[in-house]
């Protein structure tokens, strides 16, 4: 009876543009964690180092924060927005001058996956005890 979580992890201002960004993501989209990172690792675009570095820390987040098993992962939501865009000029001849946008990339992504079993909790055996083991121990060797 293993319950499926979600986890969430997001990349904002990224300084690419954002349908270069979409290209790579579509690659990914609906995949399991592990073949997207395989995917990404040989994949020779800009926008895989990012989008890798993305996925594995929601993998990170799910398996260290929310107690999620590693290889059950599964991409399920990857979005690619558009960020804010910075507004520039470019000098031409004649003492002009032609606009031009640096585009940025926000990246949503979530991840699901099943909770790993509770471990049973054994009884704790107090420090008096570990020490008396300890010198049993030792008494048996000599």
């Amino acid at each position: 009876m293993a319950t499926e979580t979600q986890v969430k992890a997001s990349l904002r201002e990224l300084s690419l543009a954002p349908r270069k960004v979409s290209e790579v993501a579509a690659l990914v989209r609906d995949r399991s964690v592990d073949d997207a990172l395989v995917i990404l690792s040989h994949t020779p675009r800009r926008a895989a180092k990012p989008l890798a570095k993305l996925i594995a820390s929601a993998r990170a987040n799910a398996t260290n924060n929310h107690g999620l098993k590693a290889d059950g992962l599964q991409i399920t939501t990857l979005s690619v927005t558009a960020g804010a865009r910075l507004k520039r000029f470019r000098p031409v001849s004649r003492g002009r001058a032609h606009p031009f946008q640096k585009r940025t990339t926000h990246i949503s992504l979530v991840i699901t996956g099943e909770v790993k079993p509770a471990k049973k909790t054994s009884e704790k055996a107090t420090p008096k005890d570990t020490k008396t083991e300890a010198k049993d121990a030792r008494k048996e060797k000599k």
